[in-house]
């Protein structure tokens, strides 16, 4: 007998203090367990651990709209300062081109003064080179006053040829309305219908512009022999 129990027996050395300390701590924990509010902390610890994560979500989503927002706005104003340069762009573009323009109208207006400013005033010298030219007609050949007005005239061709101003003569060319002007028909067999047979007075240009058309008779068919 005392043989079976020294089989089924089971020694172990363990330290008092170990057992003593594992005591303590089963008594302190069925203490807490037994006390009033115990599993609502247990309780309320879990849902804090287990909406932590839901917060931070809804977190983000907020931040994630704002930023949407954010670069909406920042597209928008883009956009519309975008079409303002665009706006501005084209506007000095038009000032530029209107600038240019005002430049060339300015230069040309500058240039037409400089060739043909002085067409009122030769317009008004011209009936005072016909009259010496009538007058010199009508001399005799003989006459000294002719040379005295011949060189007057020649003096007042000259000085008006410096300024760009020439005269032409329309005897024996074809009728051109463009620097004639027909003071009258005349019949005759002599020349072509439409030929300058008769010039009252002579025409002039200044720098090339047409200032007095050449004042001619121009030939027409006679009428037939009765």
């Amino acid at each position: 007998m005392a043989e079976s129990d020294e089989k089924g027996a089971f020694q172990a050395d363990i330290p008092a203090n170990a057992v003593e300390a594992a005591l303590r701590s089963v008594e302190k924990v069925s203490r807490k367990a037994g006390e009033p509010g115990a599993e609502e902390e247990a309780e309320v610890a879990v849902e804090v651990e287990g909406g932590a994560p839901a917060a931070d979500a809804g977190a983000l989503a907020g931040e994630v709209e704002s930023l949407k927002a954010q670069l909406e706005l920042s597209t928008a104003k883009g956009r519309d300062t975008l079409e303002k340069l665009k706006e501005e762009h084209e506007r000095r573009l038009r000032a530029a081109a209107d600038l240019d323009n005002y430049k060339k109208r300015a230069a040309r207006e500058r240039e037409e003064v400089q060739r043909f400013g002085i067409e009122r005033l030769v317009k008004d010298l011209l009936p005072v080179l016909d009259n010496l030219d009538r007058a010199l007609a009508a001399a005799a050949a003989d006459d000294p006053l002719a040379d005295g007005v011949r060189l007057v005239r020649a003096s007042l061709e000259q000085a008006l040829a410096k300024h760009g101003v020439t005269g032409f003569s329309a005897l024996g060319q074809k009728f051109d309305p463009a620097v004639h002007e027909a003071l009258m028909q005349v019949p005759t067999g002599e020349a072509p219908p439409g030929t300058v047979v008769l010039e009252h007075a002579r025409g002039f240009k200044l720098n090339d512009r047409l200032v007095r058309p050449a004042m001619v008779g121009v030939a027409v068919e006679p009428p037939p022999a009765p």
